[in-house]
């Protein structure tokens, strides 16, 4: 009985409340709204490439429910910017209603084409704003857009089947048909210049016999799965120079994503990588920032050739989601280099090779998630479809007056199958190493530190005092155990640090000659 009681008053509460209950009255807005921003600013766009989704937030700071009469864009139907309100997509809406004390959602994206508007500068301001109300109410709140114009190489497309053109490679003398899409750069492609970003869909590609230079201050910008690729007898030279302003890079290339806007700027694995197949040769790489991509650099082949595959000096990779410089069975030079954040390893020479690296910075913070590898990967082998080791030579890997470092430890790994037949030669010289094994995981010839042939005046395990690793400010600071350790030997073939700041006196481990931060004035 208790509880069927319990059930009919519960009934009778309810019903009750609801027939004293008031429905929601809503009262026109008297033009008294707060709102989270009185600009709403989306970042830089290149043209006809759409913004991410910006939000701007408007409140009902009154006791009153309320109806705001008109929500709308000033330019009307005529404005690019786009609305959505309550998932409702336009560009004018009426009689918006908004609770007492509440708060609601508007967000705003834009396409913008700038052969639209005139600017000999390569960029237009773009503006409209959104309107709140009419007359003695009305509130605004504006709405601005960066709009860069650019050189777009995209992929043709049959505009019939729609089907976008498609890649054939040449791997290793067979000509392979991939579902990469891009297509060859044009001859009027092959100079790319300071004047104009470059912003590239799919992979474009270096022909056969010929070269793309990339000028001093160049900007390329790739949109998801897109890169560049160097053919089998093609060459890549970037000819990147020393900036005076450290924070513009003026005359540094930067190669990066599309995506312009600040949440942007540092997020990995954006585009994909850029691809030197085997037989490509000549090529050189110098100031260049590379950031953001899959791989920063895949070099595959010419192990044996006289001159090394690619010679890389005073240039930065990061925020790579998988390797930053893979090498695979491959030749490569490096000096003042510097690598940083990988979601495997900043530097891997795999399946043997040649590999040569002075006054290089190769460090690992990461801190998306799980690393696999460490810093440096050395490895002999490469397992077939069968699982089975095809193993080569690595001929020679040296790391002279160097950092190894990173947030995981040991940052270096010798990943040998041993074979009388092949060669496995590495050196590490006057380099500052993570490596700790406090549980003798690595043990073997390949990890005795105390071998002259494979360790020659290292110093292990301390701090190289970076300026702030996690925003790749790899600088080395007035606490560093990497101050005055370079062996002058190796300071004399590159005899200025990443900054053309003079080392040859006094030569610090890595990139960079030490500074003094402003924290420790």
């Amino acid at each position: 009985m208790s509880r069927y009681l319990y059930f009919v008053l519960t009934l009778l509460f309810l019903t009750l409340w609801s027939s004293c209950r008031k429905d929601f009255e809503f009262s026109p807005s008297t033009g008294n709204l707060g709102f989270s921003k009185d600009t709403v600013y989306l970042d830089t766009v290149f043209t006809n490439i759409g913004s991410s989704t910006y939000n701007l937030k408007v409140y009902n700071n009154s006791d009153n429910d309320i109806s705001i009469p008109s929500v709308r864009l000033a330019l009307g139907e005529a404005s690019n910017y786009r609305l959505s309100i309550d998932g409702m997509a336009g560009k004018a809406f009426n009689n918006v209603e908004l609770l007492a004390k509440d708060s609601l959602y508007i967000f705003v994206e834009t396409t913008i084409d700038y052969n639209n508007f005139l600017n000999p500068n390569g960029e237009y301001l773009y503006t409209d704003q959104l309107e709140f109300d009419a007359g003695s109410n009305l509130q605004k709140v504006e709405l601005v857009t960066l709009v860069k114009d650019a050189v777009f190489i995209y992929p043709n497309r049959d505009n019939t089947t729609k089907v976008v053109e498609t890649l054939t490679l040449d791997i290793g003398g067979e000509q392979v048909e991939t579902e990469l899409q891009g297509r060859e750069l044009l001859p009027v492609e092959l100079t790319m210049t300071n004047t104009k970003p470059y912003v590239i869909y799919g992979f474009a590609t270096v022909p056969n016999g010929e070269t793309l230079t990339i000028e001093a201050g160049a900007r390329l910008h790739f949109h998801e799965n897109s890169g560049l690729i160097i053919n089998d007898g093609a060459s890549l030279h970037i000819n990147g120079g020393l900036s005076t302003n450290q924070e513009a890079l003026e005359n540094e290339v930067i190669l990066e994503g599309d995506r312009l806007e600040p949440n942007f700027s540092d997020r990995p694995g954006q585009w994909g990588t850029i691809w030197f197949l085997d037989g490509s040769t000549d090529n050189n790489i110098n100031h260049t920032t590379i950031k953001n991509a899959l791989v920063g650099i895949l070099c595959d082949g010419n192990a044996n050739d006289s001159t090394d595959k690619l010679t890389i000096t005073n240039s930065q990779i990061y925020n790579s989601s998988n390797f930053g410089l893979l090498g695979r069975n491959s030749s490569i030079k490096g000096e003042n280099v510097i690598i940083n954040n990988a979601g495997l390893s900043s530097f891997a020479g795999t399946l043997g090779g040649k590999y040569n690296f002075t006054h290089c910075t190769i460090a690992n913070y990461w801190s998306n998630g799980f690393r696999q590898f460490p810093s440096v990967l050395l490895n002999n082998f490469v397992l077939d479809e069968n699982d089975n080791a095809i193993i080569t030579d690595l001929t020679e890997a040296n790391f002279n007056n160097c950092i190894i470092y990173g947030n995981d430890n040991p940052e270096i790994l010798l990943d040998e199958i041993e074979d009388d037949a092949v060669d496995f030669n590495f050196k590490f010289t006057n380099c500052l190493i993570r490596f700790e094994d406090n549980n003798n995981n690595f043990t073997g010839p390949n990890y005795d530190l105390n071998d002259i042939n494979h360790y020659e005046g290292n110093i292990f395990n301390e701090d190289p005092n970076f300026k702030d690793p996690d925003l790749n400010m790899l600088i080395i600071g007035v606490e560093s155990a990497a101050i005055n350790k370079g062996l002058p030997l190796f300071a004399t073939q590159v005899p200025t640090d990443i900054l053309n700041v003079n080392r040859t006196t006094s030569p610090d481990l890595g990139a960079y000659q030490h500074i003094v931060f402003p924290e420790e004035d």
